[in-house]
């Protein structure tokens, strides 16, 4: 199941609205630069080709959704997808998702967090690599909203396991609420292209949702 190439971007598409470096972020934190309001706020962590993105951002024009990805080929292929269908609630910005919540999100400034698919770094040696560690949960609880939710997607079940148990050790959140799987109404009613993939080939996603409580 390998990734497909990434069709090639318009030279002549203006991603400036869209596409952000780390450095861009405003310090101290300030939605309105980005978004030119301060309305709801959602960001998700590894945006990978964008479609969440794009199909909430479309779906929600009320709501603004930050999306953090440290791939730039990924960055500017998800900014490309936000910019052709000129959606300006949605911003993607290339930069690692710990330092953006570490550095740069201020306490109860996000209303949702979506974790989809993050990397599983299968190797034992590797797996202090994985993004669900104490600091990063704390982060999530300290940075949503209270009524806030953090949607936690994996195809591995033992990091989905050992993720849940980390986040009841380590945090106040209420749940996890199971999330169940729903019907795809068409082709690409997927959360996302990861999320399409696995069900196609008739394989399990394991989903669960946290809430900051009020």
């Amino acid at each position: 199941m390998g990734r497909r190439a990434l069709r090639k971007i318009d030279a002549n598409l203006d991603l400036s609205r869209h596409l952000k470096e780390f450095a861009d972020l405003p310090r101290p934190w300030d939605q309105a630069v980005l978004f030119g309001r301060r309305g709801p706020l959602e960001l998700e962590v590894g945006s990978g080709k964008g479609l969440f993105l794009r199909t909430a951002a479309a779906a929600q024009p009320e709501v603004d959704f930050l999306g953090i990805e440290i791939a730039r080929r990924y960055a500017r292929f998800a900014a490309s997808q936000l910019a052709r269908q000129g959606l300006t609630n949605a911003v993607v910005v290339i930069a690692d998702a710990v330092r953006v919540l570490a550095e740069v999100i201020p306490d109860g400034a996000i209303q949702a967090i979506h974790i989809y698919f993050p990397d599983p770094w299968w190797k034992r040696r590797h797996k202090k690599r994985r993004i669900m560690v104490d600091s990063f949960v704390r982060d999530i609880e300290r940075t949503l909203a209270p009524g806030g939710r953090c949607h936690f997607w994996s195809d591995v079940e033992e990091y989905f396991r050992s993720s849940l148990e980390l986040v009841a050790a380590a945090t106040n959140l209420e749940g996890p609420f199971a999330q169940p799987e729903a019907p795809a109404a068409h082709e690409m009613d997927y959360r996302t292209h990861f999320e399409r993939r696995m069900r196609l080939h008739g394989l399990p996603v394991f989903r669960a949702q946290f809430r900051k409580g009020t």
